[in-house]
């Protein structure tokens, strides 16, 4: 199984599980980690959600073989099973813990903006790639990086798409807590344990009142870009970005304008 459920004492835990593919994720897996959300979310005895990776990579971000067959639509009608998982998890009342060691990319950083804690492995380095693939920010990330971290942190994340560090995370404000990897997973389920033996009204309330009235924010920022991310996606600068990548060449942007 690519993507890992299990659900014990209260906490739901969600895990990628393709590590030959360094847990690239495909429709189907966004599909898996949806319906997991939303039974969490339905089950009363579910009281905190973890979301974890392997201790070699959290995720790659999406399979782009399985992204360029079965590219996110709603044209057609319907979600897309990345946006039922997306939005799934920031609408989910529960509190949500993610645990990350490795590579994070794309998605795999974007998400973490959704949860409540975060907690990184030293070994981890997050990034954003979107403008290095002719693409723009998802899923609401262009207004909650820059609410959490700053404007001048977040643009410089987003728009050079630059890897950085766990260490980096932490002092922009995007971590919880840095901890060495053999630390990182039982760190975080001990912190989802506490969480799920508290009152659940009462973390439930709490979540609700921090984030205030973003809810309406948030669909609509994801619903502008993924407007933007839909036309980019077909555009030349994109299509040079995808095709560079699968001949394992260094994409030429000069002759767009």
């Amino acid at each position: 199984m690519d993507i890992l459920t299990h659900k014990e004492n209260g906490v739901l835990s969600i895990s990628f599980n393709r590590p030959e593919k360094k847990n690239a994720i495909t429709a189907s897996m966004y599909q898996a980690m949806a319906d997991a959300l939303k039974d969490g979310e339905a089950d009363a005895a579910i009281r905190a959600i973890l979301i974890s990776g392997r201790p070699e990579i959290f995720t790659a971000g999406n399979d782009l073989e399985d992204f360029m067959k079965n590219a996110p639509s709603t044209a057609q009608g319907g979600t897309p099973p990345v946006y039922q998982f997306m939005q799934a998890l920031s609408q989910s009342s529960k509190p949500v813990v993610a645990a990350v060691s490795g590579a994070a990319v794309g998605i795999g950083t974007t998400l973490l903006m959704h949860c409540d804690l975060v907690y990184l492995a030293d070994n981890a380095k997050l990034s954003m790639p979107f403008t290095r693939l002719g693409l723009c920010p998802e899923f609401a990330s262009s207004m909650l990086f820059p609410q959490i971290v700053g404007y001048p942190r977040a643009a410089e994340k987003l728009m050079l798409g630059e890897a950085f560090s766990a260490q980096d995370a932490w002092d922009m404000g995007l971590a919880t807590k840095v901890l060495p990897l053999e630390e990182l997973l039982p760190y975080a389920q001990k912190q989802a344990a506490k969480l799920a033996a508290l009152p659940a009204n009462s973390i439930r309330t709490t979540k609700r009142l921090m984030k205030g009235n973003q809810a309406a924010a948030i669909v609509a920022k994801m619903e502008e870009e993924n407007k933007n991310f839909g036309e980019m996606l077909k555009a030349p600068e994109a299509k040079e970005a995808f095709t560079a990548f699968f001949e394992k060449r260094k994409p030429d942007f000069s002759k767009f304008s």
